[in-house]
């Protein structure tokens, strides 16, 4: 066995088809530096909840400030290569918007992130109460940060939807099929999501990017919000329905088609096929 050899071979490859990520500036952003960031971000909103801390009244200043600079500093440095990598695929740098340029505004973008926290915070608040009001099974607020995977998915979704928004390229997604991995549930990042948002169960839920949904919308396993089309010059189309206030769709229901609009109070039954609008208040089943 020639190690050389074997070697050399790989490199020819790495040569011949890219899809090497180095660490240079210019390059893709790492994978496992944005999941290492979405678990400060993650912990930031719940401390102690889901990676063990020593935290106590005195301390938690010191802790919280120490997590925001990390965060900071990690996510500056993902955001500045996803807009290198992106500005430089499309057009490529020039003086107007340099790598230095791509910094300050990767900077401003993960401080405005720490600054919607609590913005955020008292989202996923309403998230985690509508849980417990809507699960007989729930015994506390904390049961549902600790254990459902709904909840996990939507603050994964609040925070990257929230740098989707301000025009972050690759890393909400990055951000949206890491929580998916684990949990089952796939929401896109550009889906507008409204309060008191509740999955039951989750695996199997797909939400897709252009989707919009109210407040109050209880969501069971299953559910697919999704487009009637997938061809490619409809990327900048609204290809997902919109569900409004006060909407419970139970497990295996499909809706497709950016026209569609459920309306308030409706409850779209079990396994039901959907295309077209549906006025407010009506029951569908199969």
């Amino acid at each position: 066995m020639n190690i050389d050899a074997l070697t050399d071979g790989i490199l020819k490859s790495y040569d011949e088809y890219g899809l090497v990520n180095r660490n240079e500036a210019e390059n893709f952003p790492n994978r496992q530096n944005v999941v290492s960031v979405l678990s400060d971000l993650q912990s930031l909103i719940f401390p102690n909840f889901r990676v063990a801390e020593d935290i106590d009244a005195v301390n938690i200043r010191y802790v919280t400030g120490q997590k925001i600079n990390n965060i900071i500093a990690k996510l500056t440095k993902e955001i500045q290569k996803a807009l290198i990598y992106t500005v430089t695929l499309n057009n490529g740098l020039n003086e107007n918007f340099s790598s230095s340029h791509c910094f300050k505004l990767a900077e401003q973008t993960s401080i405005a992130l720490i600054e919607e926290i609590p913005e955020i915070r008292r989202r996923i608040q309403l998230d985690t109460i509508a849980a417990f009001n809507g699960d007989p099974a729930a015994k506390s607020n904390e049961e549902v940060i600790l254990s459902y995977p709904g909840l996990e998915a939507i603050t994964v979704h609040r925070l990257a939807h929230f740098l989707y928004k301000n025009g972050v390229p690759v890393i909400p997604r990055i951000m949206s099929e890491h929580v998916h991995g684990k949990t089952g549930i796939d929401i896109h990042p550009g889906a507008t999501i409204g309060d008191s948002f509740f999955i039951d169960h989750g695996t199997g839920v797909v939400i897709g990017e252009t989707c919009i949904i109210g407040n109050n919308v209880k969501v069971y396993q299953g559910v697919t919000l999704g487009a009637l089309s997938v061809k490619k010059n409809l990327q900048d189309k609204k290809r997902h329905p919109t569900i409004e206030d006060n909407v419970t769709i139970y497990a295996g229901a499909t809706i497709l088609g950016g026209d569609t609009v459920i309306g308030k109070g409706c409850t779209i039954g079990g396994n039901t096929w959907v295309t077209k609008s549906i006025p407010a208040g009506t029951v569908i089943t199969i």
